[in-house]
């Protein structure tokens, strides 16, 4: 971040660091930052608001990108260009500087927000100003550190391309680079273990939801952030939300990556248990179109439209009556349902038996199928006519 020139004419540096949930990635910023020869340096919690107001309206949502990108780096991006413009106006920056590279999907969404919240302020990307910092790999920015005296917390050869943050650890680069090359699970995982690698014995987990929102695990009630990290841990020990990926960039190439998700895996799947439950089916049919309409804007960079605003009201007033308890058991890689209840479920035992009740008669569908398929009916007999 770049405030105005000073009365000597020299720009000074502020670094900012938004915690998203990165845990032990924020040690030794402080030191980086003087080194990097910043003035200031901000680090801001946000994880609680990051969980309650980026994360959750993503899993109400369903959303999910390409069937398998549950989108931890995506819905991160807006919340901390968010952070960075209330930073910026506060030291009366005349410019925000951020670390994309110019291949990937980050530098898109962190310039879409900035540019819906602050149009006037300058963005600079380092990776695309070539005639001042020639930076084409990586190895060009390892190199560059080490020049100036600038240790990095990691080797050359565990130096993957990582985005951590509370729900979830992206992994891209080095051998993943070719997608004929098996993942090399035990030196890349971070969050847990692999499945082969995860307890023989099973373990079950209950989540209960009120509106959408998870507000308990197993009867024990706490804050959103408090469950996901909960969850991350028991995910982790049974090898879960473990994906590998080819994804369809916004910038138009494929590229390759492996996703640690453990926690928000179980809790969208306990999620998606619980609406099965209680939304009726055109609900459901027609909410899956938001869903990936929503996974879209998500991915695309698009949080600060109102296209989001639209589809995330829609949800929370679908996801109204979304509330019960949901039991599952973990069990290496897998989550198996263990039951669900809801004081909302449209489930009833007595009209899915096959017993006739009051509610049904078997003979009521005879009707009901001859009405159901009288179109088929009429194109089959115009057809015989031919």
């Amino acid at each position: 971040m770049i405030p105005p020139q000073s009365s000597l004419g020299l720009r000074k540096t502020i670094c900012c660091c938004i915690d998203v949930g990165q845990e032990s990635e924020l040690d030794g910023l402080e030191e980086r930052a003087k080194l990097s020869g910043a003035e200031k340096l901000y680090i801001l919690d946000v994880v609680d608001e990051f969980v309650d107001d980026y994360i959750l309206p993503t899993v109400m949502a369903d959303a999910v990108y390409e069937h398998k990108y549950l989108l931890g780096t995506s819905f991160a991006r807006p919340l901390i260009a968010k952070k960075l413009v209330e930073i910026a106006r506060k030291e009366n920056a005349v410019a925000i500087c951020h670390g994309a590279t110019g291949k990937g999907n980050d530098q898109v969404r962190f310039e879409l927000s900035i540019k819906a919240l602050a149009p006037d302020i300058k963005i600079i990307a380092p990776w695309r100003c070539n005639e001042t910092w020639k930076m084409q790999s990586r190895q060009d920015e390892i190199d560059y550190c080490k020049a100036h005296g600038i240790d990095l917390p990691f080797s050359a050869d565990n130096s993957y391309s990582r985005d951590r943050n509370i729900w979830h650890i992206s992994h891209e680069g080095l051998e993943l680079e070719d997608p004929a090359n098996e993942p090399n699970y035990d030196h890349l995982l971070v969050l847990g273990v692999s499945p082969e690698k995860a307890p023989d014995e099973a373990e079950y987990v209950s989540l209960t939801f009120e509106n959408g929102r998870p507000v308990a695990i197993n009867g024990e009630k706490m804050k959103a952030s408090d469950i996901l990290r909960k969850l991350n841990k028991l995910g982790g020990k049974h090898g879960i939300g473990i994906v590998d990926i080819v994804e369809n960039r916004v910038v138009g190439m494929k590229s390759r990556g492996v996703y640690e998700t453990p926690g928000g895996t179980i809790l969208m799947a306990a999620h998606e248990q619980l609406e099965e439950l209680i939304l009726d089916r055109d609900s459901l049919s027609f909410k899956k179109g938001i869903s990936e309409k929503f996974a879209n804007i998500v991915y695309e960079g698009k949080w600060f439209t109102p296209l989001r605003e639209a589809c995330q009201a829609f949800v929370e007033s679908l996801d109204e009556k979304v509330t019960g308890e949901v039991k599952m058991k973990l069990y290496k890689g897998n989550i198996i349902k263990a039951g669900t209840t809801s004081p909302n479920s449209l489930y009833s035992e007595t009209l899915a038996s096959f017993t006739t009740g009051e509610l049904y008669d078997h003979h009521d569908a005879e009707g009901f199928i001859n009405l159901f398929g009288l179109s088929m009916k009429v194109r089959a007999m115009l057809e015989e006519k031919k």
